[in-house]
């Protein structure tokens, strides 16, 4: 099994070269996960796969799809908070063993100046998945960088935006409710990002961000074969990530 998450940036953009369905034919994933469409409208070839929107109520902004082949059981939009329901970053599939969650945490401001939001919305999800009687596949763009390996410039940015001690307990705390982050799971390797900032050639000199993961729960980590950053992946600021799992 295959799932694939990328904030695509704006998906017009990212398909300007056909990235998007490059991807979805190099990989084949059973489940994508986008975020970031800056769109409101569906987008024209599914590629067979049943398709799932949450666009927000501001046109051209934000946005989040599910892509997926697996039959769903439920879908679910809303998080009852204000303006985080209106933005469309989040959408969770339920199927017959798992979750899947698509999320866009709120970039939190360059002066941390929209930090309460933040995390008002990281601590409706975390209160979600206590109450979630199966597994969980968290799919986001978290907008925080967990540890010092996952940033290039961490010494310049342990008090700044997507680096603070307090956004990185976020983290943690999401850990503690059993997740499990994927790519660490696998390798402590250093060097990999997911986000590179615009400007002075970052992403050609891989000064870089990890902010984009797929977190499982402790249940399914023995399935999980290999976590992958799509570097090589362009049409956004981001690249893709994928995660293989043995059913």
């Amino acid at each position: 099994m295959k799932i694939i998450t990328w904030n695509i940036n704006g998906f017009r953009s990212a398909e300007k070269e056909k990235n998007f369905q490059k991807l979805i034919a190099q990989y084949q994933p059973d489940i994508v996960c986008l975020q970031e469409l800056k769109m409101n409208e569906e987008i024209p070839d599914c590629n067979g796969y049943s398709c799932f929107y949450h666009f927000a109520h501001k046109k051209g902004y934000s946005g989040t799809l599910i892509l997926t082949k697996e039959k769903t059981l439920s879908v679910r939009y809303l998080l009852d908070l204000h303006p985080f329901d209106e933005e469309g970053r989040f959408l969770m599939l339920e199927y017959d063993k798992y979750y899947v969650i698509n999320l866009y945490v709120p970039h939190g401001g360059r002066n941390k100046e929209k930090h309460p939001y933040k995390f008002a919305a990281i601590n409706q999800v975390l209160d979600l998945i206590k109450k979630l009687d199966k597994e969980v596949i968290l799919c986001t763009d978290f907008n925080i960088a967990h540890q010092e390996i996952d940033l290039k410039n961490y010494k310049n940015n342990y008090h700044n935006n997507m680096f603070s001690f307090e956004e990185r307990a976020k983290i943690d705390e999401l850990l503690n409710l059993g997740l499990v982050d994927s790519f660490r799971y696998k390798t402590n390797a250093g060097n990999i990002y997911s986000m590179w900032p615009n400007g002075f050639h970052a992403r050609e000199r891989n000064i870089g961000w990890r902010i984009d993961y797929i977190f499982v729960s402790k249940g399914i980590s023995p399935f999980i074969q290999n976590v992958t950053y799509l570097n090589h992946v362009y049409g956004s600021d981001h690249c893709p990530c994928l995660l293989e799992l043995s059913k």
